[in-house]
């Protein structure tokens, strides 16, 4: 079983920053391709950003790139997302999830994914 906590949300002004960290659990992280998933009120939950196993390759949304890093530590079982130059729009619940060991592949779609976290809330005010 593998467990993911994620922390750093918060209230924030537009234009303002947040760095948001996602502690995994377990002995495969190294093994793991992950991701950032966000879902505002009444929305689907969308694609943020995703990472490769070694880090090597990053991936973004249209609406984050270049204003959102994801970034990853493998000896502290940790990933994070940089969040830079944030608007209102950016408002949601955050979450963090991980493929399965030495799977690659499509970023975007939550089926690829199989352990996710709670969430943690970005509330960005203009």
């Amino acid at each position: 079983q593998v467990q993911l906590v994620e922390s750093g949300g918060g209230l924030v002004q537009a234009g303002g920053s947040l760095r948001l960290s996602c502690a995994v659990s377990g002995r495969t992280f190294s093994s793991r391709a992950l991701g950032w998933f966000r879902q505002a009120p009444g929305k689907e939950r969308e694609f943020v950003a995703g990472i490769s196993r070694t880090g090597s390759t990053t991936y973004y949304s249209d609406s984050v790139k270049g204003r959102f890093t994801i970034s990853r530590d493998n000896a502290k079982n940790t990933v994070y997302l940089q969040m830079n130059s944030l608007k209102p729009e950016d408002t949601a619940v955050y979450y963090c999830a991980t493929k399965p060991p030495y799977v690659s592949g499509s970023y975007g779609s939550r089926s690829e994914y199989d352990y996710w976290g709670q969430g943690t809330q970005v509330t960005v005010s203009s």
